[in-house]
């Protein structure tokens, strides 16, 4: 069933129209929560679940307070390089097969999926590397602040409102979208028994050096063990790999 979304006082201005929710979205099933084998693991959708997601929110709330004057100035500078909208809102799968819109600073040129077909007509080597990977390493469609916010990763920063309206947890799996669900086989249960995350051991753990099966893999490993000290561990890791750029493409 589709998530009802609803506006937030502290969502900001700049956020992009809404687009039309994904074809096919209601076929996603309800995934049974995924018990980790630790009893001080964190099983998705029990009491202590909830109130983590609380938890997440509240420490969302404080951040996109303390980070307001960077998120204004990304937005000006977005919308003085490339016009408006400056904020790229995509449908993902989020926990239980519920989907939501997934906010990023807009880093491409905004007739992207134009630049995207033409190329993949043209470019038999970039459409076997889209189709393998869902990303291309030389993406023409990215503008030269894009590729800034990207080597940073500031363009993922609007995703703390995903956290604050409690789409999103800080760690988790990385937030797909459904035909990408597809790709994780019997493995789609643990997914879909969790929030997505703004990090996770995918991101800290090789990320754009990895194949699609490890990350997978890596998603699966996360779910059956996740606990609030691991989701500790793995923030401080993601804070090394951002400083480090490690598996940034």
């Amino acid at each position: 069933m589709k998530k009802t979304i609803l506006s937030s006082p502290l969502e900001p201005h700049f956020t992009s129209p809404e687009p039309s929710a994904p074809n096919g979205s209601l076929r996603v099933l309800f995934a049974r929560p995924v018990i980790p084998p630790s009893r001080f693991a964190l099983a998705g959708g029990s009491a202590w679940d909830r109130l983590y997601t609380a938890l997440n929110r509240a420490l969302a709330a404080l951040l996109i307070l303390l980070l307001s004057p960077l998120l204004a100035w990304i937005a000006w500078r977005i919308a003085r390089v490339d016009g408006r909208p400056v904020t790229f809102a995509h449908y993902r799968v989020g926990q239980r097969g519920q989907m939501f819109r997934c906010f990023k600073f807009r880093s491409m040129v905004r007739d992207a999926d134009a630049v995207l077909a033409e190329l993949l007509r043209a470019d038999p080597m970039a459409r076997a590397e889209w189709e393998r990977d869902h990303k291309l390493r030389n993406d023409p469609r990215i503008t030269p602040i894009g590729q800034l916010l990207r080597r940073t990763s500031l363009d993922e920063l609007p995703q703390l409102f995903n956290v604050l309206r409690g789409d999103m947890h800080f760690v988790g799996p990385r937030p797909v979208t459904l035909v990408e669900l597809g790709r994780y086989g019997a493995d789609k249960r643990h997914y879909l028994s969790v929030k997505p995350g703004l990090t996770g051991l995918w991101q800290v753990s090789g990320r754009n050096n990895t194949s699609y099966q490890r990350r997978v893999h890596f998603d699966r490993t996360y779910v059956e063990s996740r606990n609030p000290l691991v989701d500790g561990w793995l923030m401080l890791r993601t804070v090394k790999v951002l400083i480090t750029r490690e598996g940034a493409s």
